[in-house]
């Protein structure tokens, strides 16, 4: 019904906060009702008499009450609950149009989704290029690589990459691709969690000196 009636009221409340809660809490109460359909049981309190109303005049007397015709009632009332058949809500059943195309929904979503794609583009480009060393190609992706660092889906890819590219080769890297690689990490890292993983999945190194080496695990170990 949202996607059928709803889609135009939900375009022209964008931007009003006030509009949104409203339509919002009328969409709570109509899911309530329907995991709720049958109301509480009200008691009915029966008031207790006033103090000195028995000394009133015109007052009339409580009729005696029959003991047998009491119980009579009482079992006829029995009866019908133990053959009445068990209370169960009416399904109303109806035919819900099949509203706007999703395209249409979606336009505005389906240019987030492609910028989404072509910053993820970017991270793999960058990756790659650093472990071509084709530092200069990676140079001009860099700076977009730290912006999309903000994003989940680009800090996951990161992970994805490098350890792709370390189960490729032993990830064996000069100083300036050491450097590119560990400020990724360290992006990643400010930006939220995210490279946890970097210190235990892959171990990318550079050659400080011959037979010196350096993890890059020693880089973030001690990160904030």
């Amino acid at each position: 019904q949202l996607v059928a009636y709803e889609v135009k009221r939900m375009r022209a409340e964008e931007g009003n906060k006030q509009k949104i809660l409203r339509h919002i809490k009328e969409l709570a109460e109509k899911l309530y009702k329907n995991e709720n359909p049958y109301p509480a049981v009200t008691m009915h309190k029966v008031q207790k008499p006033t103090e000195g109303c028995h000394l009133r005049l015109h007052q009339k007397p409580f009729p005696r009450l029959d003991e047998g015709t009491v119980q009579w009632i009482i079992d006829q009332a029995t009866a019908k609950l133990q053959t009445a058949p068990p209370a169960v809500k009416v399904e109303k059943k109806c035919m819900v149009p099949s509203g706007p195309p999703i395209a249409a929904i979606m336009e505005r979503n389906g240019n987030a989704l492609a910028n989404s794609a072509r910053r993820l583009e970017v991270v793999r480009n960058c990756i790659s290029y650093v472990f071509e060393n084709k530092m200069l190609e990676a140079k001009k992706l860099f700076p977009a690589v730290l912006r999309a660092m903000k994003g989940r889906a680009a800090r996951h890819c990161l992970t994805q990459e490098l350890n792709l590219h370390v189960q490729q080769n032993r990830a064996v890297l000069d100083h300036q691709q050491f450097d590119f690689i560990i400020r990724m990490m360290n992006c990643c890292l400010q930006v939220r969690e995210g490279c946890v993983k970097f210190s235990s999945v892959f171990l990318p190194l550079q050659k400080l000196s011959p037979g010196i080496t350096q993890f890059a695990y020693s880089c973030v170990q001690e990160h904030v």
